[in-house]
């Protein structure tokens, strides 16, 4: 009878679960993975979760995430849901920015080192299986790695490539690999087999230059190649300037052979996310989904514990009809669709016959400045500091313990679709992650502030670590108030630095912005933007490129920023283009009428 009565309850309980695994359409950036404790501080005892330098593989129809220092690596069948797999071996050390990729039946995967080292393959990636592929690719030259690899190989040719290169000094390097010999360099003479791909050029390339919005005279640098070979093109792709700050891109050069000569792409940089919560994609890979689409992936910047504290985001990409790549972090950091078919994902111009991203919800951001209250606060840390979209500020409790809450009034009822809840490592002591490492919380909804239902419950699900759990809701909740109660985080100390909610109002979208403004400087990387604020408008989105129909790059602001910015992201020698957009908790206005930069490139 205990058996049979099992057996009812598991027949039951299954199609609950398989709804709640149905309801997840959606992503939200950062990534919700495991992100790892970090034991690289452990003697200075800073402990904080990272990760890093993404490659996202597609493998026999299933996603494989590579992230450096991190003990393993993902496995998904959906880009949802993430496993985390520890390999059955390992390098001499942890694998930072490792090289990943999937040939045929097999799996290939390298580290970053500046010495002799393996490569690996595997073929059942899934149950963490590794294997020797070669003992040693030979040496380089001094300082020369390779660190921050990628491999390459071509399709129609069958030949293999490697590129490499993570400096302010030496360039992206190339070779030419020997599949005869194991995969290593041909003619097993690497100061012959490489050469010098390209270097960056601050000087033509605003974008390039280092610092917050590009203003640090320190000498950028160059890392994360990858290569993606697209309409008989080989797109050679590297992130810039540095992973600190807001500005950390991605950027590509083109040419007509693996090994160059290559061409600076006038539209770079191809994947850039200077403003919102999670600012910077840069160093990251370039992958195909099951429906192929493609998608990008990259590094968004924390930096408050250490500098190296980041996490992984992923956007939409791909190439428009004239060959031209780009990656669409458009509300990059707001939750999106994950397709099921093939899609058009060029951010659009909101008109009649033009593409508009299918894959953004349309959910907003419910709670950006708006009033929260904490059941306890530690120092300055305050509870409105949730909701300022700044990671680098946040809350924290006097103790961590079942029952602490967070309550967001968000003054109007509305549609609440999703939660994002980004915990942040305050004092924490713990420097791996074990089975005690890992996050439960509830999220409670109210139309008056009384009455509460329960809206989401980490609690039924397997226990797991979420550093940025992304909840969507089974169904939307109408509510006003919106809570998180702690259930439980590994460590002495409860801390977050993001709750945000997501869905939509019942009023208006905003007006569309008007009186945009671009002036060209006369150092021509810059150009100074002045636009006319709207009422009832959250923020606004700023968008560029160097065609009318091309208005690829977003930089996001807040209402309450100044209405003036001197962009410093631009490429000498190219005109562009520009429009506005406005958005609040209710949507998104039309686009603005498309001004050129008044530089007079365009009429050339």
């Amino acid at each position: 009878m205990k058996n049979l009565a099992f057996l009812f309850l598991l027949l039951v309980g299954l199609p609950a679960l398989a709804q709640r695994q149905a309801q997840q359409r959606t992503y939200c950036n950062p990534m919700d993975i495991s992100y790892r404790y970090n034991f690289e501080q452990l003697n200075e005892k800073i402990s904080y979760r990272s990760g890093a330098d993404p490659v996202i593989i597609n493998h026999k129809n299933d996603y494989y995430l590579f992230v450096t220092i991190q003990g393993g690596w993902w496995h998904s069948k959906n880009m949802v849901d993430w496993k985390y797999i520890v390999p059955n071996k390992w390098p001499m050390e942890d694998m930072c920015a490792p090289a990943a990729l999937s040939v045929r039946d097999t799996l290939y995967l390298f580290q970053s080192t500046f010495e002799q080292r393996p490569i690996f393959i595997s073929t059942e990636p899934e149950k963490g299986k590794l294997i020797f592929y070669n003992r040693w690719m030979p040496r380089l030259p001094k300082d020369i790695g390779p660190w921050d690899p990628a491999l390459f190989h071509d399709p129609d040719t069958d030949k293999w490539f490697m590129y490499w290169g993570s400096s302010n000094v030496y360039p992206i390097f190339g070779a030419e690999l020997d599949k005869s010999r194991n995969l290593t360099y041909v003619g097993n003479n690497p100061a012959a087999a490489y050469k010098a791909m390209f270097w960056l050029d601050p000087y033509q390339h605003g974008w390039e230059r280092f610092g917050p919005n590009h203003s640090d005279p320190i000498k950028p640098f160059t890392e994360g190649a990858w290569m993606t070979k697209h309409n008989g093109k080989y797109y050679l792709q590297y992130g810039a300037p540095g992973t600190e700050y807001n500005v950390y891109a991605n950027g590509t050069y083109v040419g007509k052979d693996p090994l160059g000569p290559f061409e600076y792409a006038p539209y770079n940089p191809i994947a850039y996310k200077p403003g919102g919560y999670a600012t910077g994609c840069g160093h990251g890979n370039t992958f195909q989904d099951n429906f192929g689409n493609y998608w990008n992936t990259g590094t968004t910047w924390i930096g408050v514990n250490w500098g190296m504290e980041r996490r992984i985001v992923m956007n939409p990409a791909g190439f428009d009809k004239d060959d031209q790549m780009y990656v669409n972090t458009r509300f990059g950091d707001f939750p999106h669709f994950l397709p099921t078919q093939k899609v058009d994902t060029r951010p659009g111009l909101g008109r009649p016959g033009q593409s508009e991203n299918d894959l953004f919800t349309g959910w907003m951001l419910l709670n950006y400045k708006k009033p929260v209250t904490a059941s306890s606060t530690t120092d300055t840390m305050r509870a409105e500091l949730v909701n300022d979209e700044n990671p680098r500020t946040f809350w924290a409790t006097t103790k961590n313990k079942p029952g602490e809450t967070l309550t967001v009034d968000l003054q109007q009822e509305c549609d609440v679709r999703a939660v994002q809840v980004n915990y942040f490592d305050y004092k924490q002591t713990i420097f791996d992650s074990d089975s005690t490492v890992y996050t439960q919380f509830k999220i409670l909804t109210s139309r008056d502030g009384k009455k509460w239902d329960v809206a989401a419950d980490l609690t039924k699900e397997p226990k797991r670590d979420h550093a940025c759990a992304y909840v969507e809701l089974e169904k939307p909740a109408r509510a006003r108030y919106v809570r998180y109660e702690h259930v439980y985080v590994a460590g002495p100390t409860l801390a977050i630095n993001g709750l945000r909610i997501f869905g939509n109002g019942s009023g208006k979208a905003p007006a569309t912005p008007g009186k945009l403004t671009v002036k060209r400087q006369k150092d021509q990387r810059n150009a100074d933007l002045a636009w006319e604020k709207v009422p009832g408008a959250v923020g606004y989105n700023i968008r560029w490129g160097i065609a009318p129909d091309k208005l690829y790059q977003t930089y996001q602001f807040w209402n309450d920023q100044p209405n003036t910015f001197e962009l410093r992201a631009l490429n000498v020698g190219v005109p562009y283009y520009f429009a506005i957009e406005a958005f609040n908790e209710n949507g998104v206005s039309t686009l603005s009428a498309v001004v050129d930069d008044q530089s007079g490139l365009a009429k050339k």
